[in-house]
């Protein structure tokens, strides 16, 4: 399943006019395969080993063809580093406050939010975001002191 979301996206970015390189490939198929959201600077280390040549800007440049041709989003919490998400279904967040880990959860979309917005405020409403915080297991069996 993950290969057919990959070729999916491959296939996207060439309909578009994207050539393919071989660091754009990397770059996505680990975005595609990648639970932990990561970070450009992650996916950089991640990856410079196997091409040493590419550089951070590399991956940033690569990251926004990404997310102009609707294949990442961008997650923007606090004021840590974005990170990057290639699950473009509906889903939501929960992240830790302790480590920053931040995991997928399915959830049915709030659509009666937005219409509710819509209707109260006289918006258009284009999206909503819904976020929510906590300890992740593994910082609650860290002790503490």
């Amino acid at each position: 399943m993950e290969n057919n979301r990959l070729n999916r996206a491959v296939e996207k970015l060439k309909s578009t006019g994207v050539r393919m390189t071989p660091q754009r490939y990397a770059i996505l198929e680990f975005l595609q395969t990648s639970m932990s959201h990561p970070t450009a600077d992650e996916i950089y280390k991640a990856l410079e080993g196997k091409f040493p040549n590419m550089s951070v800007a590399t991956v940033y440049n690569n990251l926004r063809v990404f997310k102009e041709a609707g294949l990442v989003r961008e997650l923007t919490y606090g004021d840590a580093s974005s990170r990057f998400d290639a699950n473009m279904h509906d889903h939501y967040h929960i992240i830790c406050r302790t480590c920053g880990k931040i995991v997928d959860f399915d959830y049915p979309t709030l659509r009666d939010v937005e219409k509710e917005a819509a209707q109260k405020t006289g918006f258009m409403v284009e999206n909503h975001r819904m976020e929510v915080y906590g300890i992740c297991k593994n910082c609650q069996e860290v002790p503490v002191g």
